[in-house]
């Protein structure tokens, strides 16, 4: 008949449950519990009531209260481990488990709870803190030197390892399923050999003709590799001597396109002189000309009056070519004189930059600018050539508008000259016989643009006075 028992571990105080058996005597129940505990028979003495259980006492012979899963009865379980010069017992000697019950409050059962002992870092624990009794000398450590540190890798990561992962794995049939045997053909037996193969072993190789093997392989591989590096450097050349091929072919093309270039740009300098020096280049090469065809007629020994005759010709040709110049200069100072005036006209009236404070650029509009802008517009309408007369006759009422605002000997003749063009165009004149006319309504509309009562914004090109007086100051300090 078994009972529940509760054994409690002195002196530490541990406690271990178990079913005990009225039938076994207290030497039995002692082993049962050295077994269990994993600690010296010996060392083992079991009390009850106070007293000491003499081994071939027999349980049910003890006087045991009521028991029941509840209230178990308890038994004292002395372990006496033996000193070896002052020290305590080796950790050899400690169970692997006990089990410890947990007094959760009134009302809650008891939980019982199974703590593993490491038995083998129980002589040189360092002490890292935790409680001495000094009635009884027992030490209690802290939990961070009674539990071992975890493992990083488990063992199933200790698995996911190259060698694992890569390992091509085999199959061998080391024994058979069932006792077999060899069986050889002899008269009156006869065997399937469809199935046989026939294994040849290899020639025997020394370990001279294997490392005579060995270098002609590894100047096979020296060949090889040699090959490639050559291969390798001579692409290299390869490459860079089309680049340079490359590079000198785009420097040829790039100098013939400017020389090309310079050439169209003698050509109409020649052809279409702009500036002062265009012509200067005329001249020049008029005067070479001229001398060259002079000193022709000197040296080819003509007679008196055909050289004379001759100069004469020379003479004429170079008259007709100065007037081409002239012709080509009065062309290029209209031309001139057009450019300056339209971007006298935009200057005017592009808008006020102005710099913020974070460094960003806002164009604004004042209304100078905007009158500027106004009056631009009006002066490329009368410029505009190839228009209706109704178009003509829009324009040239716009103009007629702005002008009248101010009343001035300028002012009013262009409106004279304006109320003028409008009549004969209504008399159906043709407009080739008004170029005159058209010409004087533009430049003194251009009169009006740049005086800075009727264009404020042209108070920044007008020189006066004693803007000559301030250069004149300069130049003399200067």
């Amino acid at each position: 008949m078994s009972f529940p028992a509760v054994f409690e571990i002195m002196p530490e105080g541990f406690r271990h449950k178990r079913a005990a058996f009225t039938g076994q005597s207290v030497g039995e129940l002692k082993a049962d519990l050295s077994r269990e505990l994993r600690l010296p028979l010996e060392a083992l003495g079991l009390v009850l009531g106070g007293q000491v259980l003499p081994e071939e006492t027999m349980i049910y012979e003890l006087e045991l209260p009521p028991s029941s899963e509840e209230e178990p009865v308890v038994f004292e379980l002395l372990v006496e481990y033996a000193e070896t010069k002052g020290a305590k017992a080796r950790a050899g000697q400690l169970p692997h488990s006990i089990d410890v019950e947990i007094d959760q409050g009134p009302g809650n059962p008891v939980k019982l709870v199974q703590i593993f002992i490491d038995a083998a870092s129980a002589d040189n624990k360092p002490y890292m803190g935790g409680f001495r009794n000094k009635r009884t000398g027992s030490e209690y450590h802290h939990a961070c030197t009674q539990t071992p540190r975890q493992n990083r890798y488990t063992e199933a990561d200790r698995k996911n390892t190259r060698e694992t992962q890569t390992y091509e794995m085999r199959t061998r049939t080391l024994q058979t399923v069932r006792e077999c045997a060899t069986q050889m053909e002899r008269p009156g037996l006869l065997l399937d050999a469809s199935l046989d193969r026939e294994v040849a072993t290899g020639p025997y190789m020394t370990a001279e003709r294997f490392l005579v093997q060995k270098e002609e392989m590894a100047l096979i591989i020296q060949r090889h590799t040699r090959g490639w590096f050559a291969r390798r450097v001579a692409r290299h050349l390869r490459k860079m001597q089309a680049e340079r091929q490359q590079f000198q072919s785009e420097e040829r093309e790039r100098e013939a396109r400017e020389e090309e270039e310079r050439r169209k740009k003698a050509i109409e300098r020649r052809m279409k002189p702009r500036n002062q020096s265009d012509f200067e280049v005329l001249y020049g090469e008029l005067e070479a000309w001229r001398l060259q065809e002079t000193q022709k007629i000197q040296e080819a020994g003509l007679h008196p009056e055909e050289q004379h005759l001759a100069l004469q010709q020379l003479l004429h040709k170079e008259t007709k070519l100065l007037q081409t110049i002239d012709r080509l200069k009065i062309s290029a100072n209209a031309d001139n004189r057009a450019g300056r005036i339209r971007t006298f006209l935009k200057d005017m009236s592009v808008p006020k930059r102005w710099e913020m404070a974070d460094g960003s650029i806002v164009e604004v509009h004042t209304p100078f600018t905007t009158r500027a802008r106004e009056l631009m517009q009006l002066y490329n309408g009368l410029q505009l050539p190839l228009l209706t007369t109704d178009e003509r006759l829009d324009v040239l009422l716009h103009v007629k508008w702005t002008v009248k605002e101010f009343d001035c000997n300028l002012t009013r003749e262009i409106v004279e000259l304006i109320d003028r063009e409008a009549d004969l165009l209504n008399r159906g004149r043709n407009p080739k016989s008004l170029d005159g006319l058209r010409r004087r309504i533009s430049n003194l509309f251009l009169a009006f643009i740049e005086t800075p009562e009727f264009n404020p914004e042209a108070q920044r090109y007008q020189v006066m006075a004693g803007d000559f007086d301030l250069i004149q100051e300069e130049g003399v300090q200067a």
